[in-house]
């Protein structure tokens, strides 16, 4: 998704390779994650973060919560001349990922670049945390 979009640029694309193929983690596991950032054409970002969050859906109010943040602008270490990145955190023991009837937790890692004119673009790429099984929503019997 794209803040500002622009026909006249390219889209970029985010490829993410997860420690674990399957993207299931423990609590409290290593999480390593590989990034490459395609599709740039002439316009080099000034700043890529890249960060690992939580944040639910469902009813009421929607939470956020950042666990890993890094924010990239040294010119050295963007793209074109740096176009992947990795990084490494030790996961938190909670919340879980969840899947309710009500509210899910879910958790992600978000790359993000910054362009010139204040355009920006956010790739995330979900994953869990924990093995909570979903919620189901009971069956009445009707009389």
């Amino acid at each position: 998704m794209t803040a500002t979009p622009d026909a006249s640029r390219s889209t970029p694309r985010v490829f993410v390779q997860f420690s674990h193929p399957d993207r299931r983690f423990a609590p409290s596991e290593t999480l390593t994650v590989r990034y490459e950032i395609e599709g740039l054409g002439d316009e080099p970002p000034s700043a890529v973060e890249h960060s690992v969050l939580w944040y639910t859906e469902g009813k009421g109010e929607e939470d956020l919560g950042i666990h890993f943040f890094d924010r990239v602008s040294d010119p050295d270490r963007l793209p074109p001349l740096a176009a992947s990145g990795d990084f490494t955190t030790t996961l938190p023991p909670s919340p879980l990922s969840y899947e309710g009837v009500i509210v899910k937790i879910r958790w992600c890692v978000r790359v993000r670049c910054f362009f010139a004119g204040a355009r920006d673009f956010v790739s995330e790429h979900e994953f869990t945390i924990g093995h909570v099984p979903p919620a189901r929503i009971p069956v009445v019997s009707l009389p």
